[in-house]
C-alpha cells in the first residue's frame, strides 16, 4: 500500500510545517496526559489529607516502570516501521507493528500478575511505610493489577499509529481516555461521589486508558487496507531481522526508563524520611514540572516519525533542518516556562493543597527541579533522534550518564550536603552536562549524513 499522503507528509511538505503537523497533536497529547496526573493530584489534594497524596507519589515510579514496557515495543516499533517507510519496505512496517502490539499485550499481563503476586514486598520497596501502605495498595490495585494491560495497549497503539504520521489520531485517542479520566476524578475521590481517595484515582486511570484503547481498536477496524499498523494474529511471525531491529532501540529505551524509575524511587525513599508532607510536597512539585518537561517530550516525539524517515531515505538536508528547527523552538520555550515557574513556584505549589508546611515544600522544590528545564530538552532532542535512527547504543549511553554517573549519585550528594532540599537539584547537575553532550553528538550525526549523501550523489554522476 503506497499512501501518497504520508509521502507528501515525509518528503515535500516544509520543514515547519512537517514538524508542526507531526509535533503539535503529540504535544497536546502529552498536556492532557499530564493534565490528567495533575487532576489525580488536584482531586486527591482536596481530601487535605497527606497520606493520600503520598500514596499518589509513592505510586508513580510503578507506573513510570509501564513506559519500560511502552518504550521496549512502542518505541522500538515505531522506529523500525519509520525506516521502513523510509526505504519503501511496506512489508517490513505490517510485520514490525503486529509483533510489536502482540509483545506489549504479553508484556503487559506478566507485569500485572507478577505486581500481585508479589505487591507486598514491592510497597516497602517503593517507600511505602505504616501509614501509607493501604492508600497505595488500593492505587496500585486498580492501575497495575487490573489496568496494566490497557494502560500499556494504549500507549503502544499510540506510538504504532504515529509512526505512519497519523500523529492527529494518535493524540485523539490518547485524549479521550485523559478526559474521561478527569471527569471521573472527582465523582470517585472526593466524599460526595464515592469518597474512595487514591484508590478512587485508580479506579478512573483504569476506566480511561480502557475507553483509549477501545478508539484505536474501532480506528484500526475502520481504516481497514488503509493503515501499516496492523493488530491481525494471523499475520504475526517472529521475523529474526524484525525482532532484533525493534530490540536494538526498544531494549535501550527500555533501560533508559528502568534508569528512570530507579532515580525516582531513590528521591522518594530520601523525601519518605523526612515525612508525609515532603513526600506530598516532592510529588505536587515533579507533577507541575512534569507540564512543561511533557511539552519537550512530545515535540521529540512527535518529529521522529519525519527524523527516522529522512535518515532511512538518505535526505540529509531534511534531517539537519528538522533537528535544527525543533531544537531552536523548544529551547526558547523552556527558557521562558523557567522564568515563569521561578517566579511563581510558590502559587503553583498552593493550587494543589491548602497545608502551609506541604506549599512550603513545594516552593522550594519546584525551583529547584525547574532549572533542568532547558537543559533537558537537549536530552530528549538527542534521544528522540538516536532512537528514530535506530541508534539505541546511543541512546542508551545517555540514559547510564544521566541516571548511574550523573543524577543517583548527585541525589546522594546533595542529599548530604543540604539535607532534603538538594535532592532537587540533582536532575539539573545531570541534565547540563547531558545537552553540552546531545549538541556534540547531533552535530556529529548531521555531518555524518551529509557525507554520506555526497558520497552516493557523486558515485551516482561518476
Amino acid at each position: 500500500m503506497e499512501d501518497t499522503q504520508k509521502v507528501q507528509l515525509f518528503e515535500r511538505t516544509p520543514i515547519p510545517q512537517a514538524v508542526m503537523k507531526l509535533a503539535v497533536p503529540t504535544i497536546i497529547s502529552s498536556l492532557v496526559m499530564v493534565l490528567y496526573n495533575l487532576a489525580d493530584t488536584y482531586f486527591v489534594g482536596m481530601l487535605n489529607n497527606p497520606i493520600q497524596n503520598a500514596a499518589v507519589t509513592l505510586a508513580a515510579p510503578v507506573l513510570l516502570a509501564f513506559n519500560a514496557v511502552n518504550n521496549l515495543f512502542g518505541v522500538g516499533a515505531s522506529s523500525m516501521m519509520s525506516r521502513a517507510l523510509g526505504r519503501k519496505d511496506h512489508e517490513t512496517v505490517y510485520d514490525s507493528s503486529v509483533i510489536g502490539f502482540y509483545s506489549a499485550l504479553f508484556s503487559a499481563v506478566l507485569f500485572s500478575v507478577f505486581y500481585t503476586a508479589f505487591r507486598v514486598p514491592f510497597l516497602g520497596v517503593l517507600g511505602a511505610d505504616a501509614t501509607t501502605v493501604e492508600a497505595t495498595a488500593g492505587y496500585l490495585k486498580w492501575t497495575v493489577s487490573f489496568g496494566a494491560v490497557p494502560s500499556i495497549l494504549n500507549v503502544v497503539l499510540a506510538y504504532l499509529v504515529r509512526s505512519e504520521g497519523s500523529s492527529l489520531h494518535a493524540s485523539i485517542g490518547t485524549m479521550s481516555g485523559c478526559f474521561l479520566n478527569i471527569l471521573l476524578d472527582p465523582v470517585f475521590i472526593l466524599p460526595w461521589g464515592l469518597n474512595m481517595g487514591a484508590a478512587g484515582a485508580g479506579l478512573a486511570t483504569f476506566l480511561s486508558n480502557c475507553i483509549a484503547c477501545l478508539y484505536f481498536f474501532v480506528l484500526l477496524f475502520c481504516r481497514r487496507g488503509k493503515t501499516y499498523v496492523c493488530v491481525n494474529p494471523a499475520r504475526l511471525k517472529w521475523r529474526k531481522q524484525i525482532v532484533l531491529g525493534i530490540c536494538a532501540v526498544g531494549i535501550p529505551a527500555a533501560i533508559q526508563n528502568l534508569l528512570n524509575v530507579t532515580g525516582m524511587t531513590v528521591l522518594n525513599n530520601f523525601t519518605s524520611a523526612f515525612g508525609s508532607d515532603a513526600v506530598a510536597a516532592m510529588g505536587i512539585a515533579q507533577k507541575v514540572n512534569m507540564v512543561p518537561v511533557q511539552i519537550a517530550l512530545g515535540f521529540s516525539q512527535g518529529i521522529m516519525p519525519l527524523v527516522g524517515y529522512s535518515y532511512a531515505a538518505g535526505d540529509a538536508d531534511r534531517f539537519r533542518k528538522t533537528i535544527l528547527f525543533a531544537g531552536k523552538i523548544i529551547m526558547a520555550f523552556m527558557a521562558v516556562v523557567t522564568i515563569g515557574y521561578l517566579i511563581g513556584a510558590g502559587q503553583l505549589s498552593a493550587l494543589f493543597m491548602e497545608d502551609p508546611a506541604v506549599v512550603a515544600y513545594g516552593t522550594r522544590f519546584l525551583r529547584g527541579l525547574c532549572l533542568a528545564m532547558p537543559f533537558l530538552c537537549m536530552d530528549f532532542l538527542g534521544v528522540g533522534v538516536f532512537q528514530s535512527c535506530g541508534l539505541g547504543r546511543n541512546a542508551l549511553l545517555f540514559a547510564i550518564l544521566r541516571k548511574i554517573v550523573l543524577e543517583i549519585p548527585a541525589l546522594f550528594v546533595l542529599n548530604a550536603l543540604f539535607p532534603l532540599y538538594g535532592l532537587a537539584y540533582a536532575q539539573f547537575t545531570a541534565e547540563v552536562v547531558l545537552a553540552v553532550a546531545a549538541v556534540f553528538v547531533l552535530r556529529r550525526l548531521m555531518r555524518g549524513i551529509s557525507k554520506a549523501q555526497a558520497s552516493r550523489d557523486g558515485g551516482a554522476e561518476g
